[in-house]
């Protein structure tokens, strides 16, 4: 076990993940689908998992001229949202990092988002190894490239490393990536999840270093 955990590392999604405000997130962007007449059921779902220049660039590309209005009130939001934890991420990535193994957050969102983010929890900057955010790639999940980058920053090969992941954009792009990926029951049922994941959990309160080595052994 000392030989593999050195070598391992886990890459965390942000919302959804480590945060719990996946289901705020979705309301905001259910409410700007319905403002902006966009057609499409379940707009707020459909988005998870991508960056804000990704949703603009597909769904707005024909309106740039809602785009300043969408931005403002997304930042709006943002201000008063209840940012907490996911039950047992923190005691979980202590436990990693007691043993060695190396984390990042990957997340989609900006670093303008995070840096609220950052002043309601300071000890984020010191929680993980590194904080990669939507500026650091070109292509966002479903695309590999924000996974693969945090292994190559951690310098853990790519079969090393565990995924967790909420979204069904992220549990794509940490297959692609060729990572073991586990689920978070946070913002899609189990069952519709599981197809994509070595393993489904609800949250983090009963997982351990253990349990995720043993994925990888």
């Amino acid at each position: 076990m000392e030989h593999l955990h050195r070598q391992c590392a886990a890459l965390f999604d942000f919302d959804g993940v480590v945060m719990d405000t996946e289901t705020q997130y979705t309301w905001f962007w259910e409410e700007i689908g319905k403002k902006y007449d966009m057609g499409i059921p379940d707009f707020g779902r459909v988005i998870k998992g991508q960056t804000l220049t990704q949703i603009y660039e597909k769904y707005f590309a024909d309106r740039k001229e809602d785009i300043p209005a969408i931005t403002d009130e997304l930042n709006r939001f943002e201000k008063h949202m209840q940012y907490e934890y996911v039950p047992g991420v923190v005691e979980f990535i202590h436990d990693l990092r007691r043993n060695g193994v190396a984390t990042a957050i990957v997340t989609s969102s900006n670093a303008a988002k995070m840096e609220k983010v950052f002043a309601v929890h300071p000890e984020l900057h010191t929680l993980t190894d590194r904080i990669l955010t939507a500026e650091c790639f070109t292509r966002s999940k479903p695309a590999p490239d924000c996974f693969l980058l945090g292994a190559e920053q951690l310098q853990v090969h790519p079969d090393r490393c565990v995924v967790f992941e909420d979204s069904f954009h992220g549990l794509q792009a940490g297959n692609a990536a060729g990572m073991t990926v586990v689920g978070l029951a946070t913002t899609n049922p189990e069952a519709a999840i599981r197809p994509f994941c070595k393993e489904v959990i609800p949250d983090f309160r009963h997982y351990s270093f253990e349990k995720m080595a043993a994925l990888l052994a």
